[in-house]
């Protein structure tokens, strides 16, 4: 029979679904199945009302077969089958759909039935071409005698031949490329490579897929000298699982189910300290099943990690990782996604707008927030072991986007309190304040006991009241981003006005810089420009001396400043600092008499205090060789 050419504008497109659209050779198989489970769920809904197909649910099935002397990997359903018309019209014209035409010729009642199927933009077939250089379809429609055989070699066109077949449905034989440099067409001859394939992109396809699976066995009286040899054995397996479980019901799957789920197809040794199971419908159905880790991976923090939910539709694997089904701050959230209304790009591997994304991670969203709040509300150790993997991102969900989500994620932060020696929410830092607590206090340091000692701190104790201690480098930006929480005002005890001061108090102070004015002048001028101002503190009670800034640039935030990688030293942010000194403290005495008697000493003295106030804010000296000698020379 003469050779047809595809009806399609020209060669250019063919080679461009074959070399452009998709972006894995691998993904062929995927196609070439889904094709094949589409054909089945045709025939199985015609059983539904035509009793001639003869068929019961139990009966239908898609095989693998490989001839690797053949070179040929093929792939049968006993689905539909097509007419010699049906060929030329889903074959011969490239990117058309007998699906599609299937589900458009459907009611609407009848495709709100379970009839899920995948495919659509008719070029699924072709991807068959990728990794072959010949590919036969041998078909045989419902309700004929005759079937027929396409086949083509690319391009250049294909031809439609009468042929011989049995049973119904089709058989699509591709004749694998040659091996190249960079390609091992040869793999999709192994079994393992094709179980391998189907486990990762159809292991949800509705219909069993069956092949031939080789594996060694353990003869004791095999071999030639009867000491025992290793023997293949074949064996036909069904190597998908057909029904995912989170397509179950709920009183089906138990939560050691669920667990064990996630410890296999996520590798993780830990239990999750949370699962949260989804079945929508509406305008955007969809069914979920997503895990709270309790430990970070290796390199979650780092750029190499890659977020995101799986995504099926129809039981079909659309991306392994789809990083818009959650935000940024619940990055950490694993699961899969399963939606038959989601709308795909040609190449099933994309979707082609986001309005169903955005309305099923909205949703999603939603739910992990539920899912926290209720793990620290119901069930605080589960909760204490996720958050002491992920606090950190947790934070940077309130700072990022401008404090966009702070909202959302302030009632799952979690602070140490030094008066209840443990972590604590803000609301319950609230709930415990007495009615004449106006603020809200916290000490940012490297560790818990140095914020709860700070000198700062004296006075907050002082009045009774409860101090938060922050350890993270990003604290002290969540704080400045909430502002408030229950209207009550965040107060850091270095640099704030604590408000705890009487009138008294504060005219005293006032007084004491007042007449001290000269000497606070000759401190700074002695320490060279170090800081930006010495003052009388109001908030110090035994302490000498501690060091504050003014500004929206604290120390945590130089620190953290500091820490950055590749930013040049003259280009990193600084504080402007701020020393303050006890004015009723004997080390102030001393300073002063030093003052008025030996100017010298009275400079060294002023280093002295600097140096003391940067060890107390856990600031590294210039030079700790040149402190220890100035403290030295004071004796």
């Amino acid at each position: 029979m003469a050779k047809k050419q595809f009806k399609a504008e020209s060669k250019r497109l063919l080679d461009l679904m074959i070399n452009s659209i998709y972006t894995h050779k691998e993904i062929f198989l995927r196609e070439i199945i889904s094709n094949a489970s589409d054909a089945i769920d045709k025939l199985c809904y015609k059983s539904l009302t035509d009793e001639s197909v003869g068929m019961a649910r139990e009966d239908f099935c898609i095989r693998l077969d490989v001839d690797k002397d053949g070179r040929t990997l093929t792939v049968r359903d006993n689905g539909i089958g097509m007419t010699k018309e049906e060929l030329e019209n889903n074959l011969g014209v490239i990117a058309s759909s007998g699906t599609r035409m299937f589900r458009d010729s459907l009611s609407e009642d009848e495709a709100a039935a379970d009839v899920d199927v995948i495919g659509q933009f008719g070029v699924g077939f072709y991807s068959a071409f990728m990794v072959s250089d010949k590919v036969t379809v041998i078909t045989k429609a419902f309700g004929e005698e005759q079937a027929w055989k396409w086949e083509s070699a690319g391009a250049d066109g294909y031809t439609v031949t009468a042929c011989e077949k049995d049973t119904v449905g089709t058989d699509v034989i591709m004749h694998l490329k040659p091996d190249a440099d960079e390609e091992d067409y040869s793999a999709y001859l192994e079994s393992w490579k094709l179980k391998e394939l189907v486990k990762k992109y159809s292991d949800y396809v509705r219909w069993p897929i069956h092949m031939t699976v080789e594996r060694r066995e353990w003869d004791e009286k095999g071999g030639e000298d009867g000491k025992g040899a290793y023997n293949t054995v074949s064996e036909d397996q069904v190597v998908n699982t057909m029904v995912p479980i989170w397509q179950r019901p709920k009183a089906e799957v138990s939560d050691d189910d669920c667990k064990a789920y996630y410890k296999e197809h996520f590798h993780d040794a830990s239990d999750p300290v949370g699962v949260i199971r989804v079945n929508a419908e509406g305008l955007t159905s969809y069914k979920a099943m997503l895990f709270i880790p309790a430990q970070a991976p290796y390199d979650y923090y780092t750029r190499d990690y890659q977020p995101g939910l799986q995504l099926y539709s129809a039981g079909v694997m659309i991306m392994d990782k789809c990083p818009d089904l959650v935000p940024e701050h619940f990055r950490f959230v694993r699961g899969v996604v399963d939606s038959p209304d989601l709308s795909l790009n040609i190449s099933r591997e994309l979707l082609q707008h986001d309005r169903q994304l955005k309305v099923i991670a909205g949703n999603l969203e939603k739910k992990i927030q539920a899912e926290l709040k209720r793990l620290m509300d119901e069930d605080r150790d589960k909760y204490l072991t996720f958050y002491n993997a992920f606090a950190p991102q947790l934070k940077y969900g309130v700072v990022g986007q401008y404090g966009m989500h702070k909202d959302q994620l302030k009632d799952l932060l979690l602070f140490y309190s030094v008066r209840e020696d443990k972590l604590i929410s803000l609301k319950e830092y609230v709930d415990a304040m007495g009615a004449e607590q106006k603020k809200i206090y916290y000490a940012c340091a490297e560790t818990n006991k140095r914020a709860a000692a700070l000198p700062q701190a004296e006075t907050v104790k002082a009045a009774g009241y409860d101090m938060l201690c922050l350890t993270d480098s990003v604290d002290e930006f969540v704080m400045q981003m909430l502002a408030t929480y229950a209207e009550r005002e965040f107060c850091n005890v270095t640099n704030d006005d604590l408000g705890l001061e009487s009138e008294d108090e504060k005219k005293q102070a006032e007084e004491k810089a007042e007449a001290s004015k000269e000497l606070l002048d000759f401190v700074k001028e002695s320490l060279g420009g170090a800081v930006e101002t010495v003052r009388i503190s109001h908030k110090l009670k035994s302490q000498p001396v501690f060091l504050t800034t003014e500004g929206e640039v604290t120390l945590e935030m130089e620190k953290y400043f500091q820490s950055l990688p590749g930013v040049p030293d003259a280009d990193r942010i600084k504080a402007k600092r701020v020393l303050e000194l006890n004015g009723a403290h004997p080390a102030f005495a001393a300073l002063e008499k030093a003052y008025n008697e030996d100017k010298p000493r009275a400079a060294r003295l002023a280093m002295v205090l600097l140096a003391q106030a940067q060890l107390i804010a856990g600031l590294p000296l210039d030079d700790p060789a040149a402190y220890t000698e100035l403290v030295c020379g004071l004796f």
